[in-house]
């Protein structure tokens, strides 16, 4: 399940609404609604998630929420390494091939040290820090 699906999931259980119910009102099969809930559709386009949107009437900061939730379900991820440094291609193969074994907690971690929030062993994380301050200087 990705993100956006199981957010999608909690706000019709929340308003007792049926896969069938919502996809008859915002014009898709129930097929499709139950795929890009349980992640096996590609990322939703902007419109499908202006209609969910409009649909659950929800506004500001719930509604920017679920922006970002859509962003962040791609169910299929390919990341280029080439150019980078060899041991971003290490990394980048380990992770792909245990991320299904991680736990949540392991996962948090993991995504704690990407937002530049973690600590290395000796209690720094610079080069996160940095690439982190990059990504957000570049928007």
């Amino acid at each position: 399940m990705t993100p956006f699906g199981q957010a999608v999931r909690r706000l019709r259980a929340e308003r007792g609404i049926t896969q069938r119910q919502m996809a008859k009102a915002i014009g898709v099969s129930p097929a499709y609604l139950s795929a890009l809930e349980h992640g096996n559709r590609s990322e939703p386009s902007w419109e499908f998630v202006q209609r969910v949107i409009g649909y659950f009437n929800i506004i500001w900061d719930e509604a920017e929420e679920l922006q970002m939730l859509a962003g962040l379900s791609r169910p299929r991820v390919s990341i280029n390494t080439s150019g980078l440094d060899p041991k971003a291609t290490e990394v980048a193969n380990k992770l792909a091939a245990v991320i299904d074994r991680l736990d949540v907690a392991t996962l948090e971690r993991i995504e704690a040290l990407m937002d530049g929030d973690g600590l290395s062993s000796e209690g720094r994380n610079d080069g996160a820090n940095q690439i982190v301050a990059k990504d957000r200087h570049r928007r």
